[in-house]
């Protein structure tokens, strides 16, 4: 069952003693940070954990499933994660 951002905010909360408000607003301000850092086109590496990065896709040909006509898909950039060997090792 996956954690979502409001448990994973009371999670935060109870390990450090805050409000679940609190959980809340760090996890918020850690990923705005994350997001902000990717927008202008750096990484993010938390050692062990894993680096973020924004990769580029090419422009390429696909399918539409529903007509089988032949449409070009654009460029594009999309967010990436990379685990970190600490965390590739902790979900063995």
């Amino acid at each position: 069952m996956p954690v979502k951002k409001g448990e994973l905010a009371q999670r935060l909360a109870d390990r450090f003693g805050v409000s679940k408000k609190q959980g809340a607003e760090w996890l918020e301000a850690f990923t705005e940070e994350i997001t902000k850092v990717l927008r202008s086109g750096d990484k993010v590496n938390i050692t062990g954990f894993g680096v973020f990065k924004v990769a580029d896709r090419k422009a390429r040909e696909g399918i539409n499933p529903k007509t089988q006509e032949k449409i070009n898909i654009p460029a594009s950039k999309k967010p990436r994660f990379t685990p970190g060997k600490l965390l590739k090792e902790a979900v063995k």
